[in-house]
């Protein structure tokens, strides 16, 4: 039954994306409160997510590598030890699980007559090395999970069917223009975890790209990165050291729904910078060192969360948070956060909160010096 739930977990959670990723298995599991449903997270219009099983290739049941579990088209062969991929692979198979061994090196014909793999777990292994035809028989991978390797460089020749890349923890420091080229399907790429400065992105290394979630999180990131895809609905940078958002570092994100800025070290917010973000739903500002609430969330009509708890923030204005007068909010705040600042709560207007949805919206107190 291990393979059958696996294959059941794997396609159940490829229709979500995360905010914060803890685990492989459980990496959809969201920090932020309940916001947008999993067609509009992932806005994968590109793929349903499901392979269609029925209509593949009959099943080689007789063909399975020596210590896997195969079943239904599912080859799992993790925690084995492995040092390389294991050959006897069958051709119909569309998952192939691989995590947590100790494969050093995938070769040209590792994958060869996989035609039919829609989905790749290379997951916690010691993968350095990556021949340059090593996907080319993989024409129909719609996910890859390369993630907590020893990866210097995004591989080359990636899969055009690709929808989601997860490459996070690895020792990548450059992102070379032309990666990503030939990749129109691709949605979702998760590389935070890597030793990432602002420099280490060449200009046009996203170009082509209509990725709808980006995260560079736990990075080394000093400012908002020039030139991401202007598709973007998610962008993750939390945990970096980005120390301020200047007018022109949003211009381009217009449809962003969620941004992730907590855990930086953002002392100042350029006024308008917040206003070429017409869509934001949510915002993360939390664990950095903002002095105030940042100007413009009152004119952001459908944002419904903000995050700005463990920050020096000691004021809180009557219009801080919605607009003034007859001015129109579309969608009421359900997640208002402001918790660990040094602001006397008790003196805080109830006006404030005028647009907010429920007082158990909003989380304040518990601030120690």
């Amino acid at each position: 039954m291990w393979p059958l739930w696996l294959l059941a977990s794997l396609l159940a959670l490829s229709q979500a994306l995360p905010f914060e990723q803890k685990g492989f298995w459980d990496f959809t599991l969201d920090d932020g409160l309940p916001m947008l449903n999993d067609e509009e997270a992932s806005g994968a219009e590109t793929t349903s997510g499901v392979p269609d099983l029925d209509s593949l290739t009959p099943t080689f049941s007789a063909m399975c590598p020596f210590g896997c579990h195969c079943h239904l088209r599912v080859v799992q062969c993790s925690d084995l030890g492995l040092k390389a991929v294991p050959k006897e692979i069958s051709p119909d198979t569309t998952l192939l699980d691989l995590q947590n061994n100790g494969i050093s090196e995938l070769r040209r014909d590792d994958f060869k007559g996989l035609q039919h793999l829609y989905a790749l777990v290379l997951v916690n292994n010691k993968i350095s090395k990556i021949h340059e035809k090593a996907f080319s028989p993989l024409r129909k991978l719609q996910k890859l999970y390369i993630s907590k390797n020893h990866l210097v460089e995004i591989p080359p020749n990636l899969p055009s069917s690709l929808v989601e890349l997860r490459i996070h923890d690895n020792r990548i420091r450059k992102v070379p223009k032309g990666v990503f080229s030939g990749l129109r399907s691709m949605n979702c790429i998760e590389m935070g975890g890597n030793p990432l400065e602002n420099s280490g992105f060449e200009p046009g290394a996203f170009d082509g790209l209509k990725l709808n979630y980006l995260r560079i999180s736990e990075a080394k990131l000093t400012g908002i990165p020039k030139d991401l895809p202007e598709t973007l609905n998610e962008l993750h940078l939390d945990h970096n050291k980005i120390q301020a958002i200047e007018l022109e570092d949003l211009l381009r994100y217009s449809k962003l729904y969620r941004l992730g800025l907590g855990h930086n070290q953002i002392r100042m917010i350029e006024n308008g910078s917040l206003s070429f973000l017409p869509t934001l739903r949510e915002l993360h500002l939390d664990n950095n060192k903002l002095s105030r609430v940042p100007s413009g969330l009152p004119d952001l009509k459908l944002l419904q969360v903000v995050y700005l708890h463990t920050n020096n923030i000691t004021k809180v204005g009557v219009n801080d948070f919605c607009p003034v007068g007859f001015g129109v909010k579309r969608a009421y705040y359900n997640g208002i956060s402001l918790f660990n600042n040094p602001v006397p709560y008790w003196e805080v207007q109830p006006a404030t909160f005028r647009c907010v949805t429920d007082r158990l919206a909003i989380q304040f107190g518990n601030y120690k010096k």
